[in-house]
């Protein structure tokens, strides 16, 4: 499948078409006390300590935030203008880019004072089923470039719906076979693939990946 041109104008991601109500189950959760940091736990053993980590796909903050606590020099990415918004009112503290992930070029980062090679990124909670149709490789390479060496992807999707939003109308089904294809022609190695964020055996509803530069 051809990749778009990532120097003009970006097509809407599956996102932005979709009905959803993320902030907002995510904040029940947060008001609740429930555990919200599963990713960030795994996210942490991947990264040295005080990595630079960035979390594309941020939603409204919850992993940034964690790993931003436990030391980590975190920058945040997340291109919904009401995210973002929740994402500052909650944690002020949080850095966060309101940029998609094709828009992160090294430029873009550098002139926002950030740096542009990453010891872990985190693509966590079903970002890349919502990304925009045709750009799965495009964003898959462009993560590999935002790596520093020996730096680690993180990534995470339901293989079978979703536990907050999910629909034919919006969201890729997106399959291992696929996952793996595009993987392979952004230049990406899969190091490992597991059923959760706790590393249970991989199943055929939930998948998580650690990517690295092949």
């Amino acid at each position: 499948m051809a990749t778009p041109d990532t120097e003009g104008p970006l097509p809407p991601t599956r996102w932005a078409l979709a009905e959803r109500g993320y902030g907002q189950h995510f904040a029940e959760l947060v008001e609740r006390g429930e555990d919200i940091v599963g990713e960030a736990r795994l996210a942490h053993t991947m990264a040295p300590p005080g990595g630079r980590i960035l979390d594309v796909g941020a939603g409204m903050g919850r992993v940034g935030a964690h790993l931003q606590s436990l030391g980590h020099q975190v920058v945040a990415a997340e291109p919904d203008p009401d995210l973002v918004a929740q994402s500052r009112a909650t944690w002020p503290d949080l850095d966060v880019v309101p940029l998609e992930i094709l828009a992160l070029s090294p430029d873009v980062l550098a002139g926002a004072g950030h740096t542009t090679a990453y010891d872990v990124i985190t693509c966590v909670g079903n970002v890349l089923p919502f990304v925009a149709e045709g750009t799965e490789v495009a964003v898959l390479r462009r993560l590999g470039e935002l790596l520093a060496p020996g730096g680690r992807i993180l990534v995470g999707f339901h293989l079978v719906g979703g536990p907050v939003v999910d629909g034919p109308e919006s969201a890729r089904h997106y399959t291992v076979a696929e996952f793996q294809a595009d993987c392979a022609d952004a230049g990406l190695r899969i190091d490992h693939r597991f059923g959760g964020y706790d590393l249970r055996p991989a199943d055929d509803e939930f998948t998580v990946w650690i990517l690295s530069c092949a």
